[in-house]
């Protein structure tokens, strides 16, 4: 059993004036998602999905887009992306998945998960360049999740390796504060998403930085097909 991740599907099934069609390297891309889905990963494997879900603003309107995620194969644990304006209370979402009968997906919210021999741990995340105080009053507060989730995967005396929608350190600037928590609690590997294929790709950074490996896995930097964790 394999466990892989991807970030920034942003499926638009229920809106489709909000399609990534109409940006370069977009084409046709659910169809290729779905390929390339299918040939990596198995009905007993876990995908971890780090947020930009679906476009829909609310819960009700983002049934087609669990309705293809559910179809894929594999386990699915979502993480909270910026652009995720669905996203309502946990018990709300989990009474959705419910009762839409997508068994095959959950949800990572102040939480953390054991898959397998390691503990998934993981938010949202913030700017890495916090310029208002509620900017910095909401990286505090997801600093506290990911500490949170964090401390659960001790508890458990399992490895944890973090997901992160927005890329703790990019180009010469990083988030102090969750860089400075993933090193004190010996986080080893950090994936992330958020920043997109092509200019902004220019400034990322990926492989050790600071004791940490570091990975961007949007679906359009990464061909749209998930990558393995482990």
């Amino acid at each position: 059993m394999a466990i892989f991740t991807i970030s920034d599907l942003h499926l638009s099934f229920g809106n489709e004036e909000k399609s990534m069609e109409v940006f370069a390297g977009w084409g046709n891309y659910t169809a290729r998602l779905k390929e390339n889905w299918e040939k990596t990963v198995k009905n007993e494997d876990t995908v971890i999905i780090i947020g930009d879900i679906s476009w829909a603003m609310k819960l009700e309107d983002s049934f087609k887009d669990f309705e293809f995620i559910n179809n894929l194969p594999g386990k699915k644990v979502l993480i909270k992306g910026n652009h995720d304006y669905w996203w309502s209370t946990t018990a709300k979402v989990n009474n959705f998945l419910k009762q839409s009968g997508f068994e095959s997906i959950s949800i990572l919210y102040n939480s953390a998960l054991k898959v397998e021999d390691i503990c998934v741990c993981g938010t949202r995340g913030w700017l890495y360049r916090c310029e208002t105080d509620q900017d910095r009053k909401i990286l505090n507060r997801e600093v506290g999740r990911l500490e949170r989730s964090l401390d659960e995967a001790k508890k458990e005396n399992l490895e944890p390796v973090v997901f992160l929608h927005y890329p703790p350190v990019y180009g010469n600037e990083e988030s102090e504060e969750i860089i400075n928590l993933l090193i004190e609690k010996k986080v080893k590997k950090c994936y992330y998403g958020h920043i997109h294929d092509g200019g902004a790709t220019k400034r990322l950074v990926e492989g050790n930085y600071k004791g940490i490996d570091f990975k961007l896995v949007s679906c359009d930097y990464i061909n749209f097909c998930p990558v393995s964790v482990r």
